[in-house]
């Protein structure tokens, strides 16, 4: 059966808190800290973008496996903040781990979900054998409106899975997907930054499609969410995903791994994708892990994996894991953030 091969992940180590934006714009910190269930977020160097959090997390999964770059037929990198409007991510990443010319790539746009539909069609590529191996990633550098809530949680990291046949860490069992048009967040070509439809953000957005994605891939598999020792659910907040894990079933001990948005915000299409490297850094052979992302538009992707014996050999440590990630912290005030950011770049010129 085909999974997990090997996996790496990159965040940023600079961060704000809640209460440094809050200071600016008047709000009140611990209502906002309280209500989004948000310490710090991760904020990208002025150097960093899609593009270089892609390769970190490449570099990182490859520095695990044995595996040659000539043997990934394919990689697709899901992202809602892709440096270039047209030229792909993909082909850089590409470049930058030596993959040879004869290789399929495309750039993935599917909201915050878009690196786990690089991994849906990167499994499906490698079952039917069309390629060997094949990498998705799921990375970004997500945008939130000065003065907006979004900007609270919007921030920076990403993560790379390999998926093959052979050396299988974590076997995908199923994946699924479910998706409507439901317009709870967007931004149209030219825009800064996005906007979300507030009262569409919760129910019919995010907790209908993960709830419902949840329910159908547990339904399929004859589980229930006694049956898993992980569950990680897509991170716009905090409150969000474990909200979501109480109504299904779930209890804090299965989710807490997979639980990053309090210490590194919202990485978008890299969210669950994250919390999935956090919880490979610490699952045993045998463990059962739920995952289930969620794009606005709307959409979300479940899987269901089982970790194998393969595991114990991993070199897991050949590369920084999620915890030494979120370790290595440098904050910054408002001021530097907007500098990084590029909210401000010279005189009266504003992005």
């Amino acid at each position: 059966m085909s999974g997990i091969v090997s996996y790496g992940s990159y965040i940023p180590k600079y961060r704000i808190k809640p209460e440094e934006i809050a200071r600016i714009w008047g709000d009140e910190p611990d209502k906002m800290k309280n209500n989004l269930f948000i310490l710090s977020k991760s904020v990208p160097a002025p150097d960093e973008d899609v593009a270089t959090i892609s390769v970190e997390a490449a570099r990182n999964a490859l520095k695990r496996s044995d595996i040659d770059p000539a043997d990934i037929g394919a990689i697709y990198v899901g992202s809602e903040s892709h440096p270039y409007a047209v030229k792909p991510t993909a082909t850089i990443v590409a470049a930058a781990i030596g993959m040879p010319l004869q290789y399929f790539a495309a750039d993935y746009e599917f909201a915050c979900k878009a690196g786990t539909a690089g991994m849906q069609n990167i499994k499906a590529m490698v079952d039917s054998g069309y390629i060997k191996y094949g990498m998705a990633i799921g990375s970004d550098t997500s945008q939130g409106a000065p003065g907006d809530a979004l900007e609270y949680t919007a921030s920076a990291g990403g993560t790379a899975m390999i998926i093959g046949k052979e050396n299988v860490i974590a076997e995908i069992n199923s994946t699924l997907s479910v998706s409507t048009d439901t317009p709870d967040f967007w931004r149209r070509e030219g825009e800064p930054y996005p906007k979300h439809g507030e009262r569409f953000t919760g129910e019919p957005g995010y907790f209908k499609h993960v709830i419902a994605a949840a329910r159908a891939m547990m339904e399929r598999m004859e589980t229930k969410p006694e049956d898993y020792d992980y569950a990680v659910f897509h991170q716009p907040n905090g409150k969000f995903p474990t909200r979501a894990a109480k109504i299904l079933g779930f209890t804090e001990e299965q989710y807490k791994t997979g639980l990053l948005t309090p210490y590194i915000g919202n990485t978008y299409s890299g969210s669950t994708m994250n919390g999935l490297s956090a919880i490979l850094d610490e699952a045993q052979p045998g463990d059962r892990i739920l995952a289930v992302s969620f794009g606005s538009g709307a959409g979300s992707d479940a899987f269901d994996i089982t970790v194998t014996d393969n595991i114990k050999d991993y070199k897991k440590y050949n590369a920084p894991t999620i915890k030494k990630l979120i370790e290595k912290v440098k904050f910054i005030d408002y001021g530097t953030y907007t500098k990084f950011r590029k909210i401000i770049v010279t005189g009266d010129s504003v992005e």
